[in-house]
């Protein structure tokens, strides 16, 4: 039997099978053997198939390929990959610019990760009845730098339904991802967007400004004609894999204007990234978060290669190790 993973709690899964039943299943003892190196090899919006049971469940033998996914890196196990979801059209960034604030190195490793598996991002900048005149401004410039590189952007308030209805149309026979910061008015937002309060909410903690989690299982809602994939919020991104490349398209295309191909954008003559960040054509910002993430990626690289070398090694002992017990044995 075939279906759709619509939910995931802890190490259950709702799948949606074709005929139209809502069956609660687990996966298969064998399947984490199968050379998936993640926490949740299987991941809302996958396609399945399910064996049935004698008490109503199922276990889940089998995922059919994937159209794409976006990982993190896990927050335990630096090793291992946590899936958000899989077969995407898109994903939206609920970003907030302060109650809580979302930092631009974490809008840009989200960035870098989408673009990593060629899934698309629109970014979705929340709370905009609760700016200053300053904040707004702020708000402007980000919108401004990251609406100029191809990342669409919305102005909304979730509060008080503003813009809402623009976010609506952008959703339209779509599957979309929805992440964020814990307390950025994601679920407000998914809950004006499905018309009635189906996911929890809570307001921020005062005492630090920080957001709190209230999601905490992945599910797809039924939105118009599309589909929303909610996601528990996140107080951190820890990246797994990335591509610099398409999410800092501004400094990529200013360095092929630098004088040595080889250029580090640090020191050298003629640089043009330099030049462009003394004329203020980007932030010194932008360019320190280019650099971290590059760096992050690269060490990121090494870690599993690594692992992989060092698994590989284990393997090969404990294979001579059998050998050398099986000689022992034919000597007796």
């Amino acid at each position: 039997m075939k279906g759709l993973v619509i939910k995931n709690t802890g190490s259950w899964y709702q799948v949606k099978t074709d005929d139209g039943q809502s069956i609660e299943c687990k996966i298969k003892g064998n399947f984490r053997l199968k050379g998936i190196r993640s926490t949740n090899p299987v991941a809302v919006g996958d396609r399945v198939q399910i064996i049935l049971n004698q008490e109503g469940t199922a276990f889940i033998s089998e995922i059919e390929d994937r159209k794409n996914y976006i990982v993190r890196r896990s927050s335990n196990l630096s090793k291992q990959s946590h899936i958000l979801a899989a077969n995407l059209d898109q994903c939206m960034l609920v970003v907030t610019i302060n109650y809580p604030e979302t930092s631009t190195i974490f809008i840009d490793r989200f960035l870098a990760s989408a673009e990593a598996y060629r899934v698309p991002v629109k970014l979705v900048f929340n709370k905009v009845d609760a700016y200053d005149e300053d904040e707004l401004r702020y708000l402007d410039a980000l919108i401004n730098l990251y609406t100029q590189i191809g990342y669409p952007c919305f102005k909304v308030s979730a509060k008080n339904g503003n813009g809402v209805e623009e976010i609506k149309k952008a959703l339209e026979s779509k599957i979309t991802l929805f992440s964020g910061h814990s307390g950025v008015g994601k679920s407000t937002l998914i809950n004006k967007l499905i018309g009635e309060d189906i996911i929890k909410t809570l307001s921020i903690r005062e005492s630090d400004a920080k957001g709190r989690h209230t999601t905490t299982s992945r599910e797809i809602f039924k939105v118009g004609n599309g589909f929303i994939i909610d996601t528990p919020g996140m107080r951190e991104l820890q990246i797994w894999n990335g591509d610099t490349d398409t999410a800092f398209k501004d400094v990529e295309e200013l360095a092929l204007q630098c004088r040595f191909s080889d250029c580090t954008h640090t020191s050298e003559p003629g640089c043009a990234v330099i030049k462009a960040v003394e004329s203020g054509e980007i932030s010194q910002e932008r360019l320190d978060n280019y650099f971290k993430l590059k760096k992050e990626i690269v060490n990121t690289q090494n870690k599993l290669l690594h692992g992989h070398k060092f698994m590989e090694k284990e393997k090969v002992k404990n294979m001579m190790g059998s050998l050398s017990a099986r000689k022992k044995l034919s000597n007796k």
